[in-house]
């Protein structure tokens, strides 16, 4: 009897080429696509693999749409596999939730890595125990291998350096890795669309898109007065000796290493170097005045044996910058300490810090403040 898996249906071309992959292996595959019950959607969030698309058929803003259940429910029907679309509204509010808490506490979010860690790969499991699945599946671009030497499994980048999506699955339960199919990982993004088209799946030639997907158009201020209705945030810009420069909008308009739109002309670049949440304050500095040489990060989760002591190794704080050569130090609390072998411009709490050996994921953990 073909081993069943339950795989994560955006209607998008990486998770349908995923079906296709498994199918093809002898998979029996049970696609599943999550709705998020509104019409702002956090369903699937940039670099995610379950993609927000515009499709061949007219432009339409976020994703978990009508339109991309139908997509979904075709590539199902296509491939003749089991097909569910089920509710998570609640599940989807969290997302909303966390975004909008370290949006006004002045931090930087990152629901793309909630959403894998919450739902994707949390809720994706459990409706697979329902079904009697012992796989889940995604259209990430990530790989997971056994290490025989060592007898555990490892979570490694994909092998695509443009769209490795690694770094936003560091929340993954290490212990789900066994039950974890990414069968994409190992493809270029071109082949990918290529295998769809030989499978005649018209999602081939959905374009992708790398906005939040419950804020299209990406107005994070205006999703916030809306989703929370909170007072004015208004407040001054200042500078690094606290002489006030001028005035803003709000703080959560802003984010560390931001320099355009900051609405005020000085004749030099200036950068957001801190936002101050209790008295509304955004400091403006220079580049150098971003470089950090020590970040705290807490709350890890590590996807490898825990380190004793120190250990070096590579650190990405953002999903697009580069990984940089680092020494971490586990502290007794279990924080972590990270110091760079030369400082990182732009670093902001409330993003993550993923630690990585070579091309393996080590864990991650969740940037505090300078160390």
């Amino acid at each position: 009897m073909a081993e069943r898996v339950v795989l994560a249906m955006s209607g998008g071309v990486d998770s349908s080429a995923a079906a296709v992959l498994l199918h093809q292996q002898g998979y029996e595959v049970v696609g599943l696509f999550m709705r998020s019950g509104e019409s702002e959607s956090a369903c699937a969030i940039p670099t995610t693999g379950l993609l927000p698309v515009v499709s061949g058929s007219g432009n339409r803003q976020g994703c978990c749409s009508s339109e991309d259940a139908a997509d979904a429910r075709r590539v199902a029907d296509r491939l003749g596999i089991a097909f569910h679309s089920l509710n998570f509204q609640e599940e989807f509010r969290r997302i909303k939730d966390y975004f909008a808490d370290e949006y006004l506490a002045g931090r930087t979010p990152n629901p793309c890595v909630q959403c894998n860690t919450w739902l994707k790969f949390g809720k994706l499991w459990e409706f697979a125990q329902q079904v009697d699945a012992g796989f889940i599946a995604t259209g990430h671009y990530a790989r997971i291998q056994h290490h025989a030497d060592t007898d555990d499994w490892g979570l490694h980048c994909g092998s695509d350096s443009n769209k490795d999506q690694s770094y936003v699955l560091f929340g993954i339960n290490r212990e789900l890795l066994p039950n974890i199919l990414l069968p994409i990982g190992t493809w270029e993004k071109p082949d990918i669309r290529e295998l769809a088209r030989d499978a005649g799946l018209r999602v081939a030639g959905k374009k992708d898109s790398y906005e939040i997907c419950f804020v299209p158009d990406q107005d994070y201020a205006g999703f916030l007065k809306r989703y929370r209705n909170h007072e004015s945030t208004a407040g001054e810009f200042v500078d690094m000796n606290g002489v006030v420069l001028g005035q803003h909008e709000g703080y959560e308009h802003f984010t560390i290493g931001q320099r355009k739109g900051l609405g005020l002309a000085f004749g030099e670049p200036r950068f957001v170097v801190h936002i101050d949440p209790q008295t509304r304050r955004v400091v403006l500095g220079h580049r150098e005045d971003l470089a950090v040489a020590g970040i705290l990060v807490d709350q890890v989760n590590w996807l490898s044996p825990k380190p004793e002591g120190e250990l070096s190794c590579l650190v990405k704080v953002r999903y697009r910058q580069q990984s940089e050569p680092c020494r971490i130090v586990v502290n007794a609390d279990d924080s972590v300490t990270v110091i760079p072998e030369t400082p990182i411009l732009g670093v902001a709490p409330g993003q993550a810090a993923v630690f990585y050996q070579d091309d393996r994921v080590l864990g991650g953990g969740w940037i505090q403040r300078r160390a």
